[in-house]
This record gives structure tokens, sequence and C-alpha cells, in this order.
């Protein structure tokens, strides 16, 4: 039975709490997380207790493996057993809402009541369906070029922010074997390769998908983003390179630039032994970090507003759910337990909702304030800047993936993992063919991947 959810929910989420602390609406929750190292597993239960006292409602917390996700949500949907609530990657987003998985009305009321300017706009974006959002945004990531800021400084050189400056920082810096200009993705059956390349024709506004489906790249925009690739590969190592030796060169000082997940960030300031910056004798020392800088949204020629890659991740209340009880658990979630959300990870888990309509920073502030590492711990606001906390958090507002806006993801996510752009685009570098007669083929075999 529902207490009248919209007004409820508008009123905000401590009323929602208070009203179940009385005792009027306690439910038995079910909350199904892909969070499931026992560490991690410890800090959900925690703030589900928490949460428990606050409400009255109890939380049980059920991990399930990710790749397992799709056939357990599925299977239990069809039974009438789905969890109230499912912490969910991006992809289950749209095919959730419209299987009739998701309740995305409940998610928009939650949205609403949260504020939803207080929220990254782009982790909405991705999640928006007619007349709402499939899920509520929890945390996310972007992916980073990461470069050395003390060289650009010295050498008078602009951010990495688009093809042209990160071309240039490449004349004026690579001198191999003491300096790369780049370490590029050539890997082809690596799926790192494929995340950099999406990200770098996002950057440049190129797309395999639109609105009705898989499309034709656009010739001279896709012969730009060629281009580009060969000439941060020449500027790379030769051989199938991946998120190893990027890594490796990078912390051994070998490398001006690289594109990196934020699972970097700690390794960086020499907080886990099993993947130590060897730029010194220090393998714990925080030097290589401080002299690191990052951009998460980067610009080619054609598409001047740039792009950010982004992995976002989503609390679906389900259509099964005791729905008012798993909203004030979501909104608890994202309000007073925000901090233990976040904490699971930092660096994996950015904040996209940044704060409240009374304190706009008030969870980005937390979120610098939270420990990363594994052998050692430190805030992330401690190791880095402010001016690159912002740039880390900011880049979910402009965050992209092929295929979400056009409501195409599963078409994009065909192509990625067939692994056929990463194929041509190394064929180009290698010099099988030139730039034109690898659009050409890059569109017969996009084509053909159904």
């Amino acid at each position: 039975m529902t207490i009248n959810r919209k007004s409820l929910l508008r009123s905000g989420a401590a009323m929602a709490i208070a009203l179940s602390a009385t005792g009027l609406a306690a439910d038995d929750l079910r909350f199904w997380t892909t969070e499931e190292q026992p560490e991690r597993l410890a800090r959900q239960e925690a703030m589900a207790a928490d949460f428990a006292t606050a409400s009255g409602h109890t939380v049980e917390v059920i991990p399930v493996t990710e790749n397992d996700l799709g056939t357990r949500a599925t299977a239990a949907f069809a039974a009438g057993d789905l969890p109230d609530v499912i912490y969910h990657p991006l992809q289950y987003a749209a095919p959730w809402a419209e299987a009739g998985i998701l309740d995305t009305d409940a998610a928009t009321d939650a949205i609403e009541a949260l504020g939803g300017d207080t929220f990254a706009q782009g982790a909405l974006n991705m999640a928006a369906v007619d007349g709402g959002y499939a899920s509520v945004p929890v945390d996310g990531w972007t992916q980073m070029l990461v470069y050395r800021a003390d060289l650009f400084a010295e050498k008078g050189l602009e951010p990495p922010n688009s093809y042209a400056n990160v071309l240039a920082a490449v004349d004026a810096l690579h001198n191999p074997p003491q300096m790369y200009g780049f370490v590029a993705a050539t890997k082809i059956d690596e799926n790192f390769m494929s995340q950099v390349l999406e990200h770098v024709f996002l950057a440049n506004g190129v797309s395999p998908v639109g609105t009705d489906g898989v499309q034709a790249l656009d010739e001279a925009a896709t012969i730009e983003v060629l281009e580009f690739y060969k000439a941060i590969a020449e500027a790379s190592p030769p051989g199938d390179l991946y998120w190893d030796q990027s890594r490796t060169l990078y912390f051994s000082g070998n490398a001006a630039m690289i594109i990196w997940s934020p699972f970097i960030l700690d390794e960086l300031a020499g907080l886990r032994d099993s993947a130590p910056p060897t730029i010194n004798d220090d393998p714990t020392s925080s030097d290589l970090a401080a002299a690191t800088g990052i951009v998460t949204n980067f610009a080619g020629p054609s598409n001047p507003d740039g792009a950010a890659w982004g992995d976002v991740r989503y609390f679906g209340i389900t259509s099964d759910a005791s729905t008012d009880a798993a909203m004030e658990f979501v909104q608890y979630s994202m309000s007073e337990g925000y901090g233990a959300t976040l904490a699971i990870a930092p660096e994996g888990k950015f904040p996209v909702r940044r704060g409240t309509a009374g304190n706009p920073t008030e969870y980005a502030d937390l979120w610098a304030t939270l420990d990363v590492g594994v052998d050692r711990k430190a805030p992330l606001g401690d190791l880095y800047e402010a001016s690159m906390i912002e740039e880390i958090v900011g880049g979910l507002d402009v965050a992209q993936r092929w295929g979400v806006a056009e409501g195409q993801l599963s078409a994009a996510s065909a192509i990625i993992n067939s692994q056929v752009i990463n194929r041509f685009v190394r064929e180009y570098i290698d010099g099988e063919r030139d730039a034109a007669a690898t659009v050409a083929e890059l569109n017969a075999a996009i084509a053909a991947v159904q």
C-alpha cells in the first residue's frame, strides 16, 4: 500500500523518513548491488543499518555479480519477484524501463524531490526516458587524459583539451626513449582500446549510431579522428599497447600523456604497493601526483564543445518494489547516506549529485575528503589541487556514450564489442590503407554488425 507518493516525496526525504520512523509504513526491502567485494558490502550494510534506524525500514543487501545481473533481473521480473532497488550500470537503464522492470515514475519523483538541478546533467541525460528518468544516478567516473602538467608549464603549453593542443604537446615533448609524447592504445583485442577510441571519436562528434540505429560515419570528421589517432600512435612506443604499458611508462616518467580511468589517481600518489610510481626512488612518493594534470572533456576540430566519456551507475526502483519505502531508501542514500555511498570507492565514484539547494557543493566537497588508496590512505583533496578536483567532478556534466542520447546503446555496444573499429584503426595506423579507404571499410563493417 502506498501513501500519496508524489505529494509525500515532493515534501522531501526528511518528512518521508520521519513518517516511516513513527511506524506508519515500515517495510522490508531487498537491495541488489554489484559492489560485492567484502569491504564494499560491509559499507553498504552499515549504510542500510543507518537507514533502518532513521526510517524503520529494514534493507537486505544482496550481492549480485555484474555479469549475471541482466539474466537474474529478467528471471525475477518474469516470476514477479524483483528486489525493491537495483544498483546497476548504464546499459540496463533504458532497456529495463522499456521492459517494465523499472518504475520510471518513482525514479523521476525521487530525482525531483532531491532536486534535479543538484545532479550532474550528463548523468541525468543518459538515463532520460519519455516523461522523466529510468533510474536515479548514484555515482560515476569519466575517462581522463592524464598529462605531465609540470612539463607543459615548462614549455608554455596549453592543457591537452583539444586535438590541436595534444598534437602541439607531442611536437614539444616527444623525445624517445626518454620521453614518449603519448602512449596510445593499439592492442585491438583489449576493451581498453575500444574505450579510448570511443572517447576520441566522441571528442570530434563522430558516432556509428543515430536515432534510427546504425549509421555511416561522417567521412570528413572521421578522417580527422584517424589522422589524430595515427599521430598519437606514432608518438607512442612500438607494439601492442594497452592500459599496462600506458601506466608503466607514465609512472616511470617516460610518457607525457596517456588516457586512463580515475582508478589511477591513488596509484599516482604512491598509495598502492602493487602499482607504485617509479619516477623516483620512493614508491610511496606523491611527487608524480603533484606533477600531474588531467582533462576529462576534450575536443576535436569538428566538435568544439568536445565530450567526456563517462560511466555512470544508477539506483533502479523496480516495478515490484514497496514503492514509497524504496524511494526513501534511494533518497537517503543520495543525501544523509551519500558520503557512505561514495566512500565505497571514492576514486571511481565521483559524486553525480554535487550538493543541495542550500549548499550546491556539499557532496563534491565531502567527496574530496574521503580516503583513497589500498596500502596507504589519503583524501583526494590532499593529493590534488582544487582545480583538478573540479575538473574530475565536472566531467560528469558533459559525460556521453555512443547511442545513449539516441536510445541506441544496444546497437552501439554491439559495434564496440565486435572490435571492428579497433581493427581498422590499427590497420590504418600500420599503413595498410589511407584514411578515406579506412572510413569506407569501417562503414561496411559497422553496417554488417547486427
